[in-house]
């Protein structure tokens, strides 16, 4: 019998297009499907929102947070590092698929762009941005456009105090998220609190707060850019800058766009601007936010996805190898501090020696684990295992007890969890 070919497609445009409605909607035209969601909250709203209309015996949901898995499953809704690819379904679908360009999550992405695929329909959702690039590595993509339902306008600057109802301010550091919520409680009555730092539970909580009216006014982190769902008309930036895990930095044109686009949902319009202590943006920025017209991406993140274990020496070649394809970025897994690091032995020592018997590769003799103290977080985290040339956290099969934080300064270690799911 004779069987089409798999659709693949791209739908590209703007902020408030309806994207994800479009994704959700072929998914649920199809037996089995699956999507990949930037955000745990995000994958969380979809899931309930898909859980209303097939049931939770339907649905199940897979976060680095939550698993609810029923027993047979006909739709996955996960974030896009926990994908179980191993498992066909008629459809899938990625969200925010110009992450690919991201520093520290963008191979992940791309391992998806160029290997995950549905039995009969693909979607990967996201900027216009990435569409020069996708053309190169995908050049059998089909291109939906669409254009915003709604006008996006700047209005300047004002005081926290006498921002609009229904209004979020965002800002990047968590001490300026509270202090700003606790002064618009003082000034105006109350507000909800959106970071991911919080537990599911709780940003569950704080979300449906704002969406029920119960309070007007949102503080958040930039997590509330990546298609997060909300009831706004205006959002004020507290901040454009941020600490990105490697310094400092002012945001792109096109970041802000993202987090300024959740204003004026479907045919509402909806404004951004600044607080007063920020100051006003530049005219270029404005501009480009305001046409949505933003500089094509010219490097995607990428990293080999099909590692070798049988041996370290071979597990390193296989991911210092390098893309063919021009347009990809080798994804950096070398081990180079930014700061020099205090060496002390930690309590978390035993279990790291104790997870080098079960580990896939061998592993030479001598090797022992140390911790170190970071000067910048000051959190214990897995340091270095003696004697060999890989971190700690690159080849334990998963996190050790007793240590907090498996980050480094200078972002040098590789996450076994990172590797299992951007293997095709």
């Amino acid at each position: 019998m004779f069987r089409p070919a798999p659709r693949l497609v791209a739908v590209l445009g703007p902020t408030n297009t309806g994207k994800t409605h479009l994704a959700i909607e072929r998914m649920l035209g199809h037996r089995s499907g699956m999507i990949g969601f930037p955000l745990r909250l995000l994958a969380r709203e979809n899931y309930d929102r898909i859980v209303k209309l097939r049931g939770a015996r339907s649905v199940a949901l897979i976060t680095g947070e939550e698993k609810i898995l029923p027993p047979n499953p006909a739709y996955f809704v996960c974030t896009v590092e926990s994908m179980p690819l191993d498992r066909a379904v008629d459809f899938l679908a990625v969200d925010e698929i110009q992450l690919c360009a991201d520093p520290e999550r963008g191979h992940v992405f791309t391992a998806r762009l160029l290997h995950a695929r549905g039995v009969h329909e693909t979607m990967f959702l996201g900027a216009d941005t990435i569409k020069p690039l996708m053309r190169r590595l995908v050049p059998e993509i089909e291109y939906v456009s669409r254009p915003r339902f709604s006008t996006l306008s700047y209005t300047g600057s004002r005081k926290v105090t006498r921002l609009p109802p229904r209004s979020a301010v965002v800002a990047f550091a968590i001490s300026d998220v509270f202090s700003l919520a606790e002064l618009i409680r003082r000034q105006r009555g109350g507000t909800a609190i959106v970071l991911g730092a919080l537990s599911p539970r709780a940003r569950n909580a704080q979300v449906g707060m704002f969406q029920a009216g119960e309070v007007d006014y949102l503080v958040a982190t930039d997590a509330i850019g990546m298609g997060l769902n909300m009831d706004l008309d205006h959002v004020a930036f507290a901040r454009t800058g941020k600490f990105d895990g490697r310094g400092p930095r002012r945001l792109t044109a096109a970041e802000m766009a993202q987090i300024a686009g959740r204003a004026g949902r479907h045919m509402s319009d909806g404004t951004f601007g600044t607080t007063a202590e920020q100051g006003p943006l530049d005219p270029e920025i404005v501009e480009a936010i305001e046409a949505h017209r933003f500089d094509p991406l010219t490097r995607l993140n990428w990293r080999n996805t099909r590692l070798r274990f049988e041996s370290i020496a071979a597990l390193l070649k296989s991911l210092d190898e390098r893309p063919s394809v021009p347009g990809l970025h080798r994804f950096p897994v070398s081990c180079r501090p930014a700061r020099p690091m205090t060496t002390a032995h930690c309590k978390c020592s035993r279990a790291i020696r104790r997870s080098l018997s079960s580990l896939p590769i061998p592993v030479p003799s001598g090797c022992s684990g140390k911790c170190v103290k970071s000067p910048i977080s000051g959190k214990l985290c897995t340091r270095a295992i003696l004697g060999c040339s890989l971190t700690a956290s690159a080849i334990l099969p998963g996190p050790t007890s007793g240590c907090r934080s498996p980050g480094l300064p200078g972002r040098c270690q590789i996450s076994t969890a990172s590797m299992v799911t951007s293997t095709p």
